[in-house]
């Protein structure tokens, strides 16, 4: 069997914050938790988990694929909500999206100031 994607844990500040922000931003759905961990399930069983780490917190860098049409809603959510976004990932072009790759993509923080890239045309 070739290896997949399983999950990750997501360093949160507070991690139901965390977790609906993501499951509401890629309409993901909520998945059963446990212990330290609120879980949310994207396609193909893949879960992402977030936890509250007593450290401080890095910055890391999460980019989901998505269609045109989800990427529409999340981009109308995101503006919706007030997020800073970007259309570069260094962070110079505010309020933008970019037509990369011959798609399209954002660059956002999430609550606990990782940065999310939402795009509709895989890099390769």
């Amino acid at each position: 069997m070739p290896a997949t994607f399983n999950h990750t844990i997501i360093a949160s500040k507070d991690r139901a914050e965390s977790a609906r922000f993501y499951r509401e931003l890629l309409e993901a759905a909520e998945a059963p938790s446990w212990g330290l961990f609120t879980n949310i399930a994207l396609g193909d069983g893949v879960l992402l988990q977030f936890a509250e780490p007593p450290v401080d917190i890095q910055m890391q860098h999460y980019a989901f694929l998505v269609d045109d049409e989800l990427f529409d809603r999340a981009y109308a959510r995101l503006t919706g909500w007030g997020v800073v976004h970007w259309a570069d990932p260094q962070m110079r072009r505010p309020g933008e999206i970019n037509h990369e790759h011959g798609g399209r993509g954002v660059y956002c923080k999430d609550p606990a100031g990782h940065a999310v890239e939402l795009l509709t045309r895989p890099y390769l």
